[in-house]
């Protein structure tokens, strides 16, 4: 454990967010004379999750992707959608490959601290204290990944549904797979009437992640993402012999909450934390992307470090998706039919990257038109 206690920046928490921030800190040479404490109680050893995104190139992660694939697939019940991605790359990495690349680098540098120790409370005054079970630290700007207390009393001010799965990482001993291709959904199997899924991400010709996804507002036991895994490998996929490598479980917050108001002049909220995870879809690596950059250029041009961290068409979009999905969550299928069926894989792409014109979200948003739709948009205004 560090004996410095005082440091310019400090971030809470060393995942996906916290990381990148830092990473991003190190490359700038505006910041090589700051010192930085990345606080987190684990030592992040462990394979805990798996981070898929889509990219062109030059891509700064190439050297721990695990996987790239040029084309994908989403199978409803209906039919098949063949989506060919070039120019964009479908990629995946393993948070371990992250997590050793990030700290790795962030440990040659000795203005960074890495700290182990949980974060209790944050105050501020003059300076911000940042109370945890171990010490006590002090800093002039805190970045916090913790969810707020208030995300989850606020009951009534918020649309939310959670993106739960648990996924299994199979081998077999023949080639199975066929590893060119990602299926980013498959609705042949579904619990019931509600927005559930199958993910499957080919590594090789024998090994591949099988995952059970569900956007809903409630999770469920832990054996029914087994039976439906189990279930979709012996009967969907043909597969009689396997073994299971590894296994992972998560949730994510699919919401509009407003996290944004937690920001002030000396504490940002991060990660999912501070609501960059995308409320219609729960990705997050390029928004984390980006939102970082905006970090370090407010930063270096004197403004507050949140400052247009968001734009509020988007966060009107995903507010109507989100209602969609709450009201009628069995319309799942046909929502994702239309905007991976009806759109450019550009087009899609710009739009969940938050990079759109008012063109495009015009195209996609005539793609999903419905009376779902309509009823949401009103009752979104």
């Amino acid at each position: 454990m560090s004996d410095i206690t005082h440091f310019d920046y400090i971030i809470v928490g060393n995942g996906l967010a916290g990381l990148q921030l830092a990473l991003k800190f190190a490359s700038d040479e505006a910041f090589k004379d700051k010192s930085f404490a990345l606080i987190d109680p684990s030592e992040k050893t462990e394979n805990d999750k798996t981070w898929s995104f889509w990219s062109t190139n030059p891509n700064p992660w190439k050297s721990i992707i695990h996987k790239s694939w040029n084309s994908a697939e989403i199978l409803t019940s209906e039919n098949s959608i063949q989506l060919q991605l070039r120019p964009y790359a479908y990629n995946s990495i393993r948070s371990i490959d992250f997590y050793t690349e990030a700290t790795s680098k962030l440990k040659q540098l000795s203005n960074f601290h890495f700290i182990l120790d949980e974060v209790d409370a944050i105050s501020k005054d003059s300076t911000v204290q940042v109370k945890a079970k171990h010490n006590t630290y002090t800093t002039t700007h805190v970045f916090d990944s913790r969810i707020p207390e208030a995300f989850y009393s606020e009951e009534n001010s918020k649309i939310s549904l959670i993106q739960h799965f648990k996924g299994w990482i199979v081998s077999t001993e023949t080639d199975t797979f066929d590893d060119s291709r990602v299926t980013m959904m498959d609705y042949r199997l579904k619990d019931g009437n509600q927005t559930t899924f199958m993910y499957v991400l080919p590594f090789s010709k024998r090994e591949a992640l099988v995952e059970f996804t569900y956007f809903t507002e409630h999770t469920v036991s832990e054996s029914t993402y087994d039976d439906y895994i189990k279930q979709y490998i012996t009967e969907i996929l043909k597969i009689d012999n396997y073994s299971i490598k590894e296994t992972e479980m998560g949730q994510i917050p699919m919401t509009n909450f407003n996290f944004s108001k937690f920001n002030t002049e000396k504490i940002t909220k991060i990660g999912t934390g501070g609501g960059w995870v995308k409320g219609s879809t729960g990705y997050s690596f390029r928004l984390t992307e980006k939102k970082v950059a905006q970090i370090i250029q407010n930063i270096k041009a004197k403004k507050l470090p949140s400052a247009g961290l968001f734009k509020s068409k988007y966060r009107f979009y995903d507010k109507v998706f989100l209602k969609v999905l709450k009201d009628d969550n069995h319309k799942g299928e046909w929502v994702f039919k239309q905007f991976y069926g009806k759109n450019k894989i550009e087009t899609m792409f710009r739009f969940l990257d938050e990079e759109s014109t008012l063109l495009e979200d015009i195209k996609i948003m005539s793609s999903l038109f419905s009376w779902a739709f309509i009823k949401a948009f009103f009752k979104t205004l």
